[in-house]
């Protein structure tokens, strides 16, 4: 069965976004600092479409393991478009990528409000699954088929993953930034203990990787 794994980047504070996101800071204001090290590396101007270029190395190596690893992508609406409510009063309701987005698999969006799929260029395409995430997450194995499943957040997503028990690996690239304020990755997990068992640790100059596994916990001591 194909793997639920999460790839996300973190300020050394806990945050995944920075404060007051926008149509023009979809990241939150000096959120995009999480990602500058994945900004100049070859992997990630290959799959934007930039041409060649870029740097290689460990964190490039990273981030060519889970690129290519990916069969499908899971996602809430924010970090579709950035809106909410129903589709017609969305100003971005057709995302953030364009007509070629960088994902190049079938990606399925977490919302309330149905739609139909949409197909873009270069293998993407978008269906919106209204039944929760068990069902987001079902679809998304059939579409992966022998490749994992990646969970692309917002926090909230990952959040109700992580709740639920359903993810099997977290990949936390952590960045030397300090946001001071935003989205916290980890702040509405709820009561009781959650195990992560460290899996991998490699660093660089601009990012340190963090690879953990859940696991079940026997209750609070």
């Amino acid at each position: 069965m194909p793997r639920l794994i999460c790839d996300i980047s973190m300020s050394l504070d806990g945050f995944v976004a920075g404060p007051n996101p926008s149509l023009e800071h979809p990241l939150g204001e000096g959120g995009e600092r999480l990602h500058e090290w994945a900004f100049r590396l070859a992997s990630f101007r290959e799959t934007h479409g930039l041409g060649g270029g870029g740097e290689t190395g460990p964190d490039d190596d990273v981030a060519r393991e889970w690129l290519g690893a990916t069969g499908a992508v899971v996602m809430g609406r924010r970090m579709f478009s950035g809106g909410e409510g129903p589709w017609e009063d969305d100003p971005n309701a057709d995302g953030w990528w364009g007509d070629d987005p960088p994902f190049h698999v079938p990606v399925f969006v977490l919302t309330r409000h149905a739609r139909e799929t949409v197909t873009k260029q270069g293998g993407t395409s978008f269906t919106f699954v209204t039944e929760g995430i068990e069902a987001a997450l079902e679809e998304a194995r059939a579409a992966a088929e022998d490749k994992d499943v990646s969970l692309g957040g917002g926090a909230s997503v990952v959040q109700q993953y992580l709740k639920a028990g359903l993810l099997d690996e977290l990949q936390v690239h952590v960045a030397p930034v300090l946001l001071g304020d935003g989205t916290h990755l980890f702040d509405r997990l709820g009561p009781g203990p959650l195990e992560l068992e460290a899996t991998r640790v490699i660093a660089s100059p601009t990012v340190t990787h963090l690879r953990y596994q859940p696991r079940p916990t026997g209750g609070t001591p």
